[in-house]
């Protein structure tokens, strides 16, 4: 069994963050590990409060986990402050980390901002250009280069533009935009189109997390990017078709179902 690492954000109703990507993880047949960078007070409502972790204690985790275990892959999802930042990016490139996957968490589905303003360039100049692949939706992309996207052309523009960056590849996450959700991956040279139909439903919280935790899964299997995406995004799609309706908001994808259909807990 592979042994995969989340970095992010913990969530109090366990739809996202932490708890999703442990749970994805867990899906995907990897042992998952975790840094904390931050404790939130969420639900499906919205986030209310956010406690960051000291940089010292999130590099002693790092070092703990690395000086140990052999780490397979890591996502990397909510980091809010500037000293988080160039703590994570350092301890990462000192431990050699491999199979890095970039989930640049920036504002919440409630319109919490997530990654403080003032930390943005740092996220871009640090933890970029050590990613083998970055995973932005739109909002996030338009942030990150300045830029409004309003169709797959605007996509593909603003994965050059981030790929100028540093990181190996780029998927720009379309779920944004009206009709099919499609998400673009880009490695420098080609973009390839990952399509599935749009499934009507509020209940999406946690889905960029889940996505990129099932990309680092899939890479730390052996997967190529271009194989690992594919397989993420059938994941994510039945994830949420089989969401949960859960709490007074918007309600968490179930990382669980195709294992539990299998083993015939649905009949």
């Amino acid at each position: 069994m592979k042994n995969v690492l989340t970095i992010a954000g913990s969530d109090s109703s366990g739809g996202a963050g932490i708890q999703a990507d442990i749970k994805t993880f867990s899906a995907h047949g990897v042992f998952g590990m975790s840094v904390i960078t931050a404790v939130t007070a969420q639900n499906t409502q919205g986030v209310f409060a956010v406690q960051d972790i000291t940089p010292e204690i999130i590099a002693k985790q790092i070092d703990a986990v690395y000086e140990d275990i052999d780490v397979a892959a890591v996502k990397i999802g909510m980091v809010s402050q500037i000293d988080t930042i160039t703590t994570i990016a350092d301890r990462l490139k000192q431990h050699g980390a491999r199979n890095i996957v970039a989930d640049p968490v920036m504002v919440s589905k409630s319109g919490f901002h997530l990654l403080n303003p003032d930390a943005e360039a740092t996220l871009m100049r640090e933890l970029l250009p050590l990613a083998d692949i970055v995973t932005p939706n739109i909002p996030e992309a338009e942030v990150i280069t300045g830029r409004t996207i309003a169709t797959l052309e605007d996509m593909e523009a603003a994965a050059r533009q981030i790929f100028a960056l540093g990181p190996r590849h780029v998927l720009m996450k379309g779920g944004h935009l009206p009709g099919d959700s499609t998400d673009i991956l880009f490695d420098g040279e080609r973009f390839v189109y990952f399509k599935s139909p749009r499934i009507v439903t509020k209940n999406t919280h946690g889905t960029g997390c889940t996505l990129s935790s099932a990309i680092a899964a899939n890479l730390g299997q052996g997967l190529s990017v271009a194989e690992a995406v594919a397989a993420a995004k059938e994941y994510i799609t039945i994830a949420i078709e089989h969401s949960f309706a859960i709490g007074k908001g918007v309600g968490p994808t179930h990382h669980f179902y195709t294992l539990y259909n299998k083993a015939g807990m649905f009949k």
